[in-house]
């Protein structure tokens, strides 16, 4: 018998399913889902089931799609694989980077019918999880139709687990819905046991072997060209509240090196009109609207999609947002795995191991104001050495916690042979 409160969440769901079609139509005006794939959110699949043996991936965003790649190129060995992702951007990327053999669909919406519809017709042979979007709806019915489920490089702060424990019935019924549950450290691994898991076990971080970041080498080019010989500094990934502190740094940093360029790349592209205002007298210019940075531009804002490749391999280090505000911080090992260097507030639950690993092995790189931020680029501006020698380590870092794909796939072909 499920929880009062997974109980009301499915009757909830229900009652509101009529009004899906317009809720997609709504949230399709302001661009956050495909129109022309709204059917797959409501669990009408828009493809055949591949013949044969199905491993069914599901990651909520942008984030969990790219940590799932390099396991989706391993279980291809064993099996068709079938990924869903519940964003345009993911949508996007995964158009780009899929091996032959595996197909994306549009996650259903967590309603009964749009979750039925959407197992019956995949009758996937297993299901990962990656991280821990948790749609419970999604979760149980899947188990209930003896479909083994596994949730993959599982995360949980301290915070996040306080607040489970709220609802500590209903999230445990959730989790021993998972045959297994994979880790990325003994930390995690304890709160997920704490709230009722029953087999978890530490593997590590896929994130620490996903493939680095591609680029596109014309667009590269063409960005070097441009830049020339100027100092970079990149803020990567930021978020309301962050911008207001690099271009302070960016002012303090003017003063020693005043063809400075600082390119910022907001985790939310919509938010680059907001950030042109913040810029004031400072000359900027937005990708998004075809321009490179000219020899007057102090503010390059870099507004587009997929394109984070590109920076990190033009700058020797970067600061990685939603770490100066409190969002636990965005994944530090794509810079690292380019050799960027690494600087970072105080907030990084998200990531822990990640961010010890690189800023340890580099031994610098947490900061909390402008003048930080500002203290530490213009040491590395004004000596290339050593920011070389800085991305080297953080490199070095990174490579510590490689190995979680390799230990994922031989837990998760153990599903696949139960289920055989």
């Amino acid at each position: 018998m499920r929880p009062p409160v997974l109980t009301a969440w499915r009757l909830l769901t229900r009652l509101a399913s009529p009004v899906a079609p317009l809720l997609l139509r709504q949230r399709a005006l302001r661009g956050k889902e495909d129109p022309a794939r709204s059917r797959e959110r409501l669990g009408i699949a828009a493809i055949p089931r591949p013949e044969g043996k199905l491993v069914w991936v599901h990651g909520a965003s942008v984030g969990e799609s790219l940590a799932a790649l390099p396991l989706i190129e391993q279980l291809l060995a064993d099996a068709k694989v079938l990924v869903t992702s519940g964003t345009v951007a993911s949508a996007m990327l995964l158009a780009q980077r899929l091996p032959p053999g595996a197909v994306h669909q549009y996650v259903p919406l967590d309603t009964p019918g749009a979750v039925a519809r959407f197992l019956e017709h995949w009758k996937p042979d297993a299901g990962l999880f990656v991280m821990s979007e948790l749609w419970p709806n999604l979760v149980l019915d899947a188990h209930a139709r003896g479909i083994p489920l596994a949730l993959v490089n599982g995360r949980i702060s301290e915070a996040s687990a306080k607040r489970w424990r709220l609802a500590k019935s209903s999230v445990a019924a959730l989790l021993r819905a998972f045959q297994v549950v994979l880790a990325e450290d003994e930390d995690v691994a304890m709160r997920f046991r704490a709230l009722g898991a029953s087999d978890v076990q530490v593997v590590g971080s896929l994130k620490a072997d996903a493939p680095p970041l591609a680029a596109d080498e014309a667009a590269l080019a063409a960005l070097r060209q441009a830049i020339g010989n100027r100092p970079v500094l990149l803020a990567a990934q930021t978020h309301p509240g962050e911008d207001e502190t690099i271009l302070p740094a960016h002012d303090l940093l003017r003063a020693t090196f005043p063809d400075l360029l600082t390119i910022l790349v907001p985790r939310h592209i919509a938010r680059a009109g907001d950030i042109a205002m913040l810029c004031d007298a400072r000359p900027n210019r937005r990708r998004s609207q075809g321009a490179l940075p000219e020899p007057q531009t102090a503010i390059y804002i870099a507004d587009t999609l997929g394109e984070l490749g590109l920076f990190y391999r033009l700058a020797p280090f970067c600061f990685i947002g939603a770490t100066l505000v409190p969002l636990g911080g965005h994944n530090p090992l794509e810079p690292a795995a380019l050799h960027c260097a690494i600087l970072s507030g105080p907030h990084n639950t998200n990531n822990p191991a990640a961010f010890a690993a690189v800023l340890d092995a580099q031994g610098f790189g947490r900061v909390s104001t402008s003048a930080d931020i500002a203290r530490e680029a213009a040491r590395l501006l004004s000596n290339t050495a050593a920011a070389a020698a800085a991305g080297d380590a953080a490199a070095r870092g990174a490579a510590t916690l490689s190995g979680a794909v390799a230990k994922t796939v031989l837990a998760l072909r153990a599903l696949l042979h139960a289920r055989a």
